[in-house]
Formats: C-alpha cells, sequence, structure tokens
C-alpha cells in the first residue's frame, strides 16, 4: 500500500483502485503462497490491478493502448517486487513471467473486445474473459481461444447461473456478501450441487470442458469455498473410479487444443449442449483410435 503511486491505472488517478491494496505481511504471504502455487502446478495468469468496473474508468471503456499499458504493469509488479518492496529474505519467484502470462481473465467480464488486439500483439494464447457462455466446446476469438464461464443448472430453479460462486451468491443473497447464517446450509448444498450438475451434464452429454470462477473469498460464511471443494472431490473421486476426466489448467487445455486435428475438434465444436457424438462416446472414441 506505501507504494500504490507506481501503479498508474488507465482513466483513473495514479494509485486507485476499486480493490484494497495488502499491507506488507499479505504482500510476504502472496508471494509466498504465488510460488508455492507454481511449484505445485497451478498456472499464474492475471486478473490485472486495480479492478474497475463502473464509470469512467471501467475497464469496459479501456482501449487496446491502455490494455497494453495495464498488462506492461501488471508484469512489473511480478518480476518487480524485489525493487518496489526493497526485501531481500525472500526467494525469487520460480517462474518466467514473460513466458509464463499467455491469458487472463477481466475484471467483472468487461473489456474483451479491446484487450484482444492487445494480447494478441503480446502472443497471448486465450482469455477467459467472455460474459457467460453455453457449455459447448470453445471456438478461436480473434486467434485467441476463448475459454467463458458458463451457464449450468442451478438446483431449485428454472433458470441457469454463471459458473462462479459471485453469480450463485448474487442469486442467493442479492446484494449482501453476509446474509443471516441460518441460510448458509441449504445455500451451500444448492452451490455444491450446481457446480456438480455443470460438471455432470458436460460429461455425460458433449464433453465440454467445465470452467469454474472462484474468488477465495469468505463470504456468507466461506460456504462459496466449501462448495468448490466439494464439486472438486467429487470430480476427482469420479476420475478415480475411471471416468475419463483431467484436471488441468487453461494452459494445459489449450496445449490440447492445439495439437488436435481440425476435424476433430470441428466434430466437438458441432455439438450442442446436452448432445452426444452419434453411437455415444465409446464407439466415437474408439473411431478415433482407428
Amino acid at each position: 500500500e506505501s507504494k500504490k503511486r507506481l501503479y498508474d491505472p488507465p482513466n483513473n488517478p495514479r494509485g486507485a483502485s476499486d480493490i484494497g491494496y495488502l499491507n506488507d505481511d499479505h504482500v510476504r504471504s502472496t508471494l509466498k503462497l504465488v510460488r508455492q502455487a507454481w511449484l505445485d502446478g497451478h498456472e499464474i495468469g492475471t486478473h490485472f490491478n486495480g479492478h474497475f468496473c463502473s464509470g469512467s474508468g471501467s475497464v469496459g471503456n479501456w482501449t487496446p493502448q491502455q490494455w497494453r499499458s495495464e498488462i506492461a504493469q501488471a508484469k512489473s509488479f511480478v518480476t518487480e517486487w524485489r525493487t518496489n518492496t526493497g526485501w531481500t529474505d525472500l526467494p525469487a519467484l520460480p517462474f518466467d513471467y514473460e513466458k509464463e502470462l499467455i491469458g487472463a481473465r477481466t475484471p467483472c467480464l468487461l473489456g474483451q473486445d479491446n484487450l484482444l488486439p492487445a494480447a494478441r500483439e503480446l502472443g497471448w494464447r486465450y482469455d477467459a474473459s467472455s460474459p457467460g457462455g453455453v457449455q459447448r466446446w470453445p471456438q478461436r476469438k480473434e486467434g485467441l481461444w476463448d475459454l467463458p464461464l458458463q451457464a449450468i443448472p442451478f438446483p431449485g430453479h428454472r433458470f441457469e447461473v454463471l459458473s462462479m460462486d459471485y453469480n450463485i451468491l448474487a442469486n442467493q443473497s442479492i446484494a449482501t456478501t453476509r446474509a443471516p447464517s441460518y441460510n448458509y446450509p441449504a445455500w451451500r448444498t444448492q452451490a455444491t450441487n450446481s457446480y456438480i450438475s455443470g460438471f455432470k451434464r458436460a460429461y455425460e452429454t458433449n464433453r465440454a470442458p467445465f470452467f469454474v470462477g472462484n474468488h477465495f473469498e469468505d463470504w456468507n460464511g466461506g460456504i462459496y469455498m466449501d462448495a468448490v471443494e466439494k464439486a472438486f472431490k467429487y470430480i476427482a473421486h469420479e476420475k478415480s473410479k475411471g471416468a475419463d476426466v483431467r484436471l488441468v489448467s487453461f494452459r494445459q487445455f489449450v496445449d490440447w487444443l492445439d495439437v488436435q486435428r481440425p476435424e476433430v475438434l470441428a466434430k466437438l465444436q458441432s455439438m450442442d449442449v446436452a448432445e452426444q457424438p452419434a453411437g455415444g462416446w465409446k464407439s466415437y472414441l474408439r473411431g478415433q483410435a482407428a
């Protein structure tokens, strides 16, 4: 926080941010955890910096040039942390962020149209900022894989909900993240089953990739953290029982997409929600193997 004026956000005052800055202890903790996350096999992308979602300074109004400035600053905060903090007692981050950073998700899923030209110039390979889509296999958009959050079943309702904790919250507790606690058990179960229903629909039909967005917040007593953990454990258990499932990063996923034959991708992309290949997956996969 003491160095916040290093940040010069587009269309906003120097040092501004719509989310809070971290104190020194939290910065230290973040450096340690980002390092460990990468060593554990996670990808380090970016959600950018100041999280501006409203007014004239919103990321939805940024130009491609302004996105390039934001990206350059996002990189500098990761690569120049030692210079910015003056700390010498922490190990270096174990990755080259210039090579590691190949995709992002914008704040509030805004501004993708002007982000994509900047991302393409930088050689990025995907973007996860589309404001929601159906559970289908992804397409390219301006040369990048477009990996949107998805509309998934919402138990107890006829409408579907976006596969992100905040959107589930918004449909449960409207405008508050601290609703009365007597709601929490039912909401936790509903959120968990929403994720599981999204996974099952994809796995049992068109096998489209299942994307989840999660904020790592303690909203409504932490029930959304509980829900995503329970859902992932369910998915991992299905894998352990022999289901044809992989839990992968966006980088690993686009690596896989990029080596598929065009006709294979075209077939996958042609399948609608809840649609299977003719004859089912076993028959289709036997044909691919042959």
